[in-house]
């Protein structure tokens, strides 16, 4: 198939100046002004520069939304990219076989993360221009083309990872037909990405090495965050998705480049593994990892917020909304976020391998210990108690949500908080139903409960909260939340140097980083940190065990998506030449193949629940409800006297059931989960609960993939307002009737 040379073709870049200018937060974010009318004074002054720069982070840093956008990569909620991985059930429009993406309708459309994505980088380069050319000293200029050039290079990482190649633009065009650029070549894209950052690494070495930023400016950019994007891009130039011959000279140059700077940099700037040598009891050393505030080890690229409500002048408000989704209804939460059933039943055992029910790694050892899923609770990594909440166990936090509500339905203080969400239901034909939403569950949860809600990132501690509780309305208890958010912490930049390591057949290395993050979660040299003991001979083998353990320590933090797309997980990188693109020819042609991955395609992602046995639901309409102290007709099941079902004895039945709940933080799980496994034993049964969706037949439907999936098409929209925009390989072309696309972002300029 014939392929459009980019060099010869231009790309008009209509391009408009939008600055973020909502509330921001903490000190450096609480400028609030509209930057767009300035005159290029502002530069020559460093309050009304840094003030610009300032500004920058609110348009371009990541920030914790609920889908993903041209401005936020997934940060873990169930986006259309985290519902194309093992993370949550449902399908998104690049996995569900009822949807073709296109580039020329209306329906169905690829995703556009282009269209506005410019507007910003001008906003940069505008910054760029007008810092250099103003007249700050040195060191000032230094320190915030730093951060500029740094904005820049992430905005171009963010399209650079979907589309391949895209226009570089460095200067501050005018909005109109004539201001156009070349569409560069994926190589070229990279190049630049990496220039960027060597400057921001470099301008920002004195301020953030030498002499770290101050705890009023945490969040700010670092010559550490240069570095490890920088590491970041370089495996990911690397990996399949751009690499498809495996050119040992990518890999090598990204393990030297983590060796011999970007790490003894990171280290000498502060930064390191959270609680490294101190994992606490059942993982309470991670799970604080991410709860920490301000000069954080761990967080090298973060995005802060704060505790601000928006009835305060000025409106500085900027909370981060993790929490206040994450928890349960019958603590003022906004329902909670449902995991999976296939994530939930993935993690691995105590003894650090992954259970023998999940086959999906077959280069990966088996765990010896049984999974039993009807307790999934049981022998699990420490990660998995502090990733995942399930029926009896301690969830705490700071409040009552019974407060100023008039409603005492919720039955526990934030300090007393057992989440007991098991379900019953009225009809027993509907027991075994998964599609059936008659049930009702325990504690005043009613409709909203969940079978297994995510815990990871909430403050779960009784004290040292990271929130303000309120208790106004419903759904509002933890909308005030400061705690920060990661896309670039610690722990990757030991996994992405591992994956350089392995990948460059310097085996040692790379079981080392595993053992490093390992340890941290609380396993030991005593059984090899859980790891299988050829990992330092397989490099295969070492591959997917890295890619299993970032599966694992990443959950939930957006990274899961784009492992799949870079390492070609849903094909296996076969089906290339159907689309006319790049065929893989490294891995053996198939990456499923050369890790011993099986792909998702083809698999289905439940959801999962935990309802009463048969002999405690009742089956009558007038009761089964919820539980109230003072309404006997609507009590929960379980707390009824089985000699009496008319009354309802509170004090000793829930005292009994709360009896069976696991407390995280008081003893460590081994000692507890035989006593919580009784009462499953007794009360309740594991529910499969309808997932991904089924056919207007009611079939149950498979996860699907396409190749051209991996680079994205430009839309309609695109090559409307740009005529000479050149296809991406694959997708309609729209200037072209609809033609497939010609232009493949991995072949370069000739």
């Amino acid at each position: 198939m014939k392929r459009t040379i980019f060099s010869k073709i231009v790309l008009g870049v209509a391009l408009t100046a939008v600055v973020g200018a909502t509330s921001c937060s903490d000190d450096f974010l609480q400028d609030k002004k509209n930057y767009d009318n300035y005159t290029s004074e502002i530069y020559d002054y460093y309050s009304g520069a840094n003030a610009r720069i300032s500004d920058l982070y609110q348009a371009c840093n990541p920030n914790i939304q609920a889908s993903r956008t041209y401005q936020f990569p997934s940060m873990g909620y169930a986006d259309e990219h985290s519902q194309a991985t093992e993370e949550y059930s449902g399908f998104s429009v690049f996995v569900n076989p009822q949807k073709n993406l296109n580039t020329v309708s209306g329906t169905d459309q690829c995703p556009d993360y282009f269209t506005y994505a410019y507007q910003r980088i001008r906003n940069v380069n505008d910054a760029i221009i007008g810092i250099e050319n103003g007249k700050l000293q040195t060191a000032e200029k230094d320190e915030l083309l730093g951060q500029a050039y740094f904005l820049r290079a992430w905005c171009y990482y963010y399209l650079w990872r979907y589309y391949g190649g895209v226009p570089i633009v460095t200067t501050v065009q005018d909005p109109v037909a004539s201001s156009i650029t070349p569409r560069s070549t994926a190589r070229q894209c990279f190049e630049f990405i990496c220039s960027d950052l060597d400057i921001a690494a470099e301008k920002l070495y004195a301020r953030t090495v030498q002499s770290r930023w101050g705890s009023d400016n945490y969040g700010r950019i670092t010559t550490a965050a240069a570095m490890a994007l920088k590491a970041r891009v370089m495996n990911l130039w690397a990996s399949p998705l751009f690499n498809r011959d495996n050119e040992e000279q990518r890999w090598s140059d990204a393990y030297t480049y983590m060796t011999e700077t970007a790490l003894p940099t990171i280290n000498a700037s502060g930064f390191g593994l959270a609680y490294e040598g101190n994992p606490g009891l059942n993982g309470a050393g991670w799970r604080q990892a991410f709860l920490d505030l301000g000069n954080n080890v761990e967080g090298i690229y973060v995005t802060v917020y704060n505790t601000q409500t928006p009835d305060l002048t000025p409106d500085y408000q900027r909370n981060n909304i993790w929490h206040q989704g994450a928890r349960p209804s019958n603590t003022l939460g906004n329902n909670g976020k449902v995991p999976s059933a296939m994530m939930v039943d993935l993690f691995p055992m105590a003894d650090g391998k992954r259970p023998a029910s999940y086959d999906a790694y077959s280069e990966l050892e088996a765990s010896t210990i049984a999974y039993d899923a009807e307790h999934p609770f049981m022998n699990r990594d420490p990660r998995f108690y502090r990733t995942f909440a399930f029926p009896g166990v301690y969830w705490y936090f700071s409040g009552d949500p019974n407060t100023t509500t008039g409603d005492t339905c919720n039955p526990y203080k934030g300090d007393k908080y057992i989440l007991w969400n098991y379900v019953w239901y009225n009809n027993p034909e509907k027991y075994d139903d998964p599609s059936s939403g008659d049930y009702w569950g325990a504690d005043n949860l009613l409709d909203q409960a969940k079978g297994m809600y995510i815990r990871k990132f909430t403050d779960d501690r009784k004290e040292n909260v990271n929130y303000i509780f309120n208790t106004a309305g419903k759904s509002i208890g933890f909308r005030c939340d400061q705690t920060s958010t990661f896309e670039i912490r610690y722990a990757e930049v030991l996994l992405n140097y591992a994956e350089a390591a392995c990948m460059t057949n310097n085996m040692g290395v790379a079981v080392a980083q595993l053992e490093r993050i390992r340890a941290r979660a609380g396993y030991t040299a005593d059984n090899n940190y859980g790891l299988q003991a050829n990992l330092a001979s397989s490099q295969n083998a070492c591959m997917a065990a890295i890619l299993y353990e970032r599966q694992i320590e990443f959950a939930y933090e957006g990274k899961r998506s784009e492992d799949m797309r870079r390492w070609l997980l849903y094909d296996g990188g076969a089906n290339f030449a159907s689309i006319g693109a790049k065929q893989l020819t490294g891995w053996g042609g198939n990456t499923l193949t050369w890790l011993g991955f099986r792909s998702l395609v083809g698999q289905r992602r439940e959801d999962m629940q935990f309802r009463l046995k048969d002999e405690y639901n009742y089956t009558d309409k007038e009761s089964g409800r919820t539980w109230k102290p003072a309404d006997a007709d609507k009590a929960d099941p379980k707390l009824r006297d089985s000699s009496n079902p008319d009354k309802l004895i509170q004090e000793i039945g829930r005292e009994a059931r709360d009896a069976y709940a696991m407390d995280l933080d008081a003893k460590s799980v081994a000692e507890q989960q035989d006593l919580l496994k009784e009462f499953y034993d007794k009360y309740l049964v594991r529910k499969t609960r309808k997932g991904d969706s089924y056919d207007s037949s009611n079939n149950q439907l498979t996860m699907t993939w396409q190749p051209r999936y991996y680079f994205f098409g430009l839309t309609k929209g695109n090559q409307d307002k740009n005529p000479t925009l050149p296809q991406t390989v694959g997708w309609e072309d729209y200037i072209n009737n609809g033609a497939a696309g010609t232009c493949d972002p991995l072949i370069d300029v000739e």
